[in-house]
């Protein structure tokens, strides 16, 4: 055989193969003459095409039978607090765990005296400890191929800036915490994509020279040697981004309207996190999630998905929305805030900070439905935990059952209702993912469901994508 023939054996078998590909699968001319007669061109569809052409589709679709007044009374809330933005960065998880601890420091002292955490100053160790995570990830699993999902999951994800409580707990027991005053927010820590985009770069560099030396077979000493001076690396790009650490800073408390009380004094920052969170919070809560797809009841813990390689998986409780409710009902007649984690874009107002279930009506301006449930919405990838806040009030009717619900959020306080929003108990049950509660408030048959050996999922999961 010459080779223009079998250049044209390998064309015909190539185009069999394409052809093969397609056939039955492939949008055909019937069907998109099929698809074409569908359209309808009556002047209402137009008109529709008119007004999306040039507007926003939520604008759209705003319900107007839904735009009345808010009602912003709440039979339970507890005590406002500063708002803070976390601008451009994923750290709401940070901002909602802060929220949670500066507010149990106010109730201690019965709101006479309040702290500002520093949100860069653990971003620094939250990004030191993801970066040793991704570069021991890639050590444990180094004799399995590139393509094998775990080595995947390392070099897709080697660092971000999302996460859950379980970092806020993980980093503060391990590194204490300081004074917002002491170490302020720099760019890069509210405009994190750019530094995370560089150390990201830098480590996957770094994951394949660790495996090729484990492919090396170099001493596991060796390794970690190696792994210390990459970390070391890591260390300085962070350092020129977001600042040294702080180590020791003179500190005096103040009240509620900002006016100094007592003495200044030095702390380290683990003195610092003594003197006004207390006790590790390590062990002090336990993390509940709604997911319908699976068993209630059950404990779930996701693997490699944490903070620190040596801190806690994230590990929850499945509830019902009924039982997660009275929770969350418990804590706040008690005063307490919790983190919370919702998929806040769903439904959302965001000029009237209003969370409801029919604020737009997609359906009608398309004419079709959206009729998924959430157990199936979770497995399609269409919904899933995007975005913590801090869950602050509930308004309870006379039958013991809520209404609607109020949250700290950390886009700042011009945005929705004085930096908060309102939610409706249907968009709550609908679109809630996960709730951080005080072990005090848990009944025991719930503690001891929340202690059994927990069902491992993997982080690919439709629902454990970070809180950013």
């Amino acid at each position: 055989m010459n080779k223009k023939t079998m250049a044209l054996s390998l064309a015909l078998v190539l185009t069999s193969a394409v052809c093969a590909q397609t056939e039955g699968g492939g949008i055909s001319a019937a069907m998109l003459q099929q698809m074409e007669k569908t359209q309808q061109s009556a002047p209402a569809s137009k008109a529709i095409f008119n007004a999306l052409a040039s507007n926003k589709i939520d604008n759209l679709a705003k319900n107007f039978a839904n735009q009345g007044a808010i009602d912003t009374h709440f039979s339970t809330e507890t005590p406002k607090q500063s708002i803070h933005d976390q601008k451009s960065s994923g750290r709401c998880w940070m901002f909602s765990g802060f929220n949670v601890l500066r507010a149990n420091f106010a109730k201690q002292h019965a709101d006479t005296l309040a702290v500002e955490y520093s949100h860069d100053y653990l971003f620094f160790y939250d990004q030191l400890e993801k970066a040793n995570l991704m570069l021991q990830g890639v050590i444990d699993t180094a004799k399995k191929p590139m393509d094998d999902t775990r080595v995947q999951f390392f070099f897709k994800n080697p660092l971000n800036d999302g996460g859950t409580f379980c970092g806020v707990s993980d980093l503060a027991d391990k590194y204490g915490l300081v004074p917002k005053s002491v170490q302020p927010e720099t760019f890069s820590a509210e405009n994190s994509a750019k530094m995370s985009s560089m150390i990201s770069s830098k480590l996957r560099e770094f994951g394949l020279e660790l495996r090729q030396m484990a492919a090396d077979g170099k001493k596991p000493a060796t390794i970690k040697a190696r792994k210390t001076e990459m970390l070391s690396t890591v260390y300085r790009m962070l350092c020129l981004t977001l600042g040294e650490p702080v180590k020791e800073f003179t500190y005096a408390f103040r009240n509620k309207d900002g006016k100094t009380v007592g003495e200044a004094r030095r702390y380290t920052p683990k003195e610092f996190f003594k003197a006004t969170v207390g006790e590790p919070l390590s062990g002090s809560f336990i993390m509940v999630m709604n997911d319908p797809r699976r068993p209630y009841h059950k404990t779930y813990e996701v693997e490699y998905d944490r903070h620190t390689y040596d801190g806690q998986n994230w590990k929850y409780l499945n509830l019902p929305m009924d039982e997660i409710e009275q929770l969350a009902m418990a804590s706040l007649k008690d005063g307490r805030k919790m983190y919370s984690s919702y998929d806040v874009g769903k439904q959302l107002d965001r000029e009237r900070g209003y969370l409801d279930t029919e604020n737009y009506d997609y359906a009608s301006l398309f004419g079709t439905t959206f009729g998924m449930d959430k157990a199936q919405r979770i497995a399609t990838f269409d919904s899933g935990s995007t975005h913590a806040m801090t869950l602050s009030a509930v308004d309870i009717d006379a039958d013991g059952k809520a209404v609607k619900w109020k949250v700290e959020n950390s886009w700042g306080p011009n945005h929705g209702q004085g930096g908060c929003l309102i939610m409706t108990d249907r968009w709550f049950r609908e679109y809630t993912f996960r709730l951080v509660v005080n072990k005090q408030y848990v009944p025991q048959d719930i503690m001891k469901q929340f202690e059994q050996k927990p069902i491992m999922v993997m982080p690919e999961d439709p629902l454990f994508s970070v809180d950013d």
